[in-house]
């Protein structure tokens, strides 16, 4: 059941991440992000194979963290200006941090036991929160990057493009294999449910739990 939940919770959490940049798109300008069905909560609008499927499960599969992985193509073009092109980046990590809230508020009013879905939900909203933190990352790909590189020079944005592949590749091992920046980057994420309201006893129960195989 906790696998279930958190997988559908997920998949919910994905399309709400890419329709909120989609839908700040549109009010910035891209109009386009509705003809291209981006409006809507179909998480087929949302698919690419590699990154929309495979890389999200392989890094739930690994332990549990947070990667958004769909593919909302805006025309930053049509947007009115720089700021507008930084509010669409900051849009994902927000709405990911608003169901961490809404989650957090479930959780610390409600019934909650160490059965039912209540691991469940203490883990999803354990990956919203790491999901934010991962996303904000200042570095190309990620949202972080997205909110600073339109007040950045020409040059250093052509720099940055450039290495995008190997950054975010570079990002993940430091975060995998570096001890100090994986201990600083968990607790921060521990920190931040904390004050979320999310209970992390409960989060890790529902990790083991989604885990079932282990």
């Amino acid at each position: 059941m906790t696998f279930i939940i958190v997988l559908i919770g997920w998949i919910f959490s994905l399309c709400l991440h890419e329709f909120s940049h989609a839908l700040v798109a549109y009010y910035g300008g891209d109009y386009t992000v509705k003809d291209k069905g981006y409006l809507t909560f179909n998480p087929l609008k949302y698919t690419h194979p590699v990154f929309s499927l495979l890389m999200p499960m392989i890094f739930l599969l690994m332990g549990g963290i947070g990667l958004p992985g769909g593919a909302v193509y805006i025309e930053k073009w049509r947007l009115k200006n720089r700021n507008w092109e930084s509010a669409v980046s900051l849009a994902g990590p927000l709405s990911n941090a608003l169901l961490a809230l809404i989650l957090g508020l479930i959780l610390r009013f409600g019934p909650v036991s160490a059965s039912g879905v209540w691991p469940a939900l203490s883990f999803l909203g354990l990956l919203q929160v790491s999901a934010v933190v991962l996303n904000l990352i200042p570095l190309p790909p990620f949202d972080g990057f997205g909110i600073l590189e339109p007040h950045l020079s020409m040059e250093t944005r052509i720099k940055l493009a450039e290495t995008r592949g190997m950054l975010s590749i570079g990002v993940f091992l430091v975060l995998w294999y570096v001890p100090f920046i994986n201990s600083l980057f968990w607790n921060f994420i521990f920190f931040l449910s904390q004050i979320a309201g999310i209970p992390l006893q409960l989060a890790g129960l529902g990790l083991n739990e989604f885990m079932f195989w282990r």
